[in-house]
């Protein structure tokens, strides 16, 4: 979690009236301004996405922690590392997780922040930093700042036929940059690191994203951030969590489905300073039994 980033519009118009996801196979609409829902409708959804979210149990996926201990910290599925180029979205002047994709596999690696253009040290590794942040669309803001979309970044840099392994933590501009990336670039992202900020933009807009990225991933990790927690969003005990998606083209389901329970043993609180938060205390967001 790192100082907040705006990009652009961050919303979505839609015509309301239950909560059905739209019949489009990919899901992609243009961002215009939130939806707001009546509270026991907004509730509901809340804790459809919660449902959305939560992690399944495959059987070929051995996960592993790359990057810093806490903040900057993900968990992948080590045995099935196979891209051929990675990206990290959203850097800080460090960036342990796109370091060790590049030495690991012998990658390059593109690095990407336009609010701290501080570069990133890689002894062995093959990253580039980029000064330019993800959104939708190009853009240049008041400061100079550059954004660009997803899916130009990715062919500006001649990786639109290659597999791909992305991390993203950019404070809100995941959900439109996501939903707006054309389906053809998610197709290349063998796994996706993320962490989503539930306080960024609409509960919609956020179970549009999610269940896009469902069509194509497997849900394999999640974890929430305690350095949200406590915020107004339950069963979310934190407004921020990370998820790992891995492309069902590599992941197999295992037989045996069942709860799969925070915090992970490779896990590590994004702030060793205060409580962690991983579930609610009662209600839809509470430990199984």
């Amino acid at each position: 979690m790192r100082p907040i980033r705006a990009a652009g519009a961050a919303g979505l118009v839609i015509a309301v009236g239950v909560l059905a996801v739209f019949a489009l196979s990919d899901r992609r609409a243009p961002a215009r301004n939130p939806v707001t829902l009546p509270e026991s409708r907004e509730q509901d959804l809340r804790e459809r996405l919660y449902a959305a979210l939560q992690p399944v149990v495959l059987a070929n996926c051995t996960l592993e922690r790359l990057g810093e201990l806490g903040d900057g910290g993900y968990l992948m599925c080590g045995n099935l590392l196979q891209a051929d180029a990675g990206y990290s979205y959203g850097i800080s002047g460090y960036d342990g997780w796109g370091c060790g994709i590049s030495t690991r596999l012998g990658i390059p690696v593109h690095q990407y922040d336009c609010f701290d253009t501080r570069r990133p040290q890689c002894d062995g590794g093959q990253t580039t930093f980029h000064a330019e942040c993800i959104a939708p669309t190009a853009s240049v803001d008041a400061e100079g700042r550059v954004f660009d979309a997803l899916a130009t970044q990715v062919a500006r840099n001649g990786d639109a036929a290659r597999r791909l392994v992305v991390k993203m933590d950019v404070e809100g501009a995941e959900w439109q940059s996501l939903l707006e990336a054309p389906p053809e670039v998610l197709d290349r992202i063998d796994q996706l690191a993320i962490e989503m900020h539930g306080d960024a933009v609409d509960t919609w807009t956020q179970y549009l994203v999610v269940s896009r990225l469902k069509d194509r991933f497997h849900v394999a990790h999640l974890h929430m951030n305690n350095y949200g927690c406590g915020g107004p969003q339950p069963p979310m005990p934190s407004y921020a969590w990370e998820a790992l998606f891995v492309n069902k083209r590599l992941a197999t389901l295992a037989p045996d489905q069942r709860p799969v329970l925070r915090p992970h043993p490779l896990d590590a609180p994004n702030n060793p300073a205060v409580p962690d938060c991983q579930y609610m205390p009662d209600g839809v967001g509470a430990r199984p039994r």
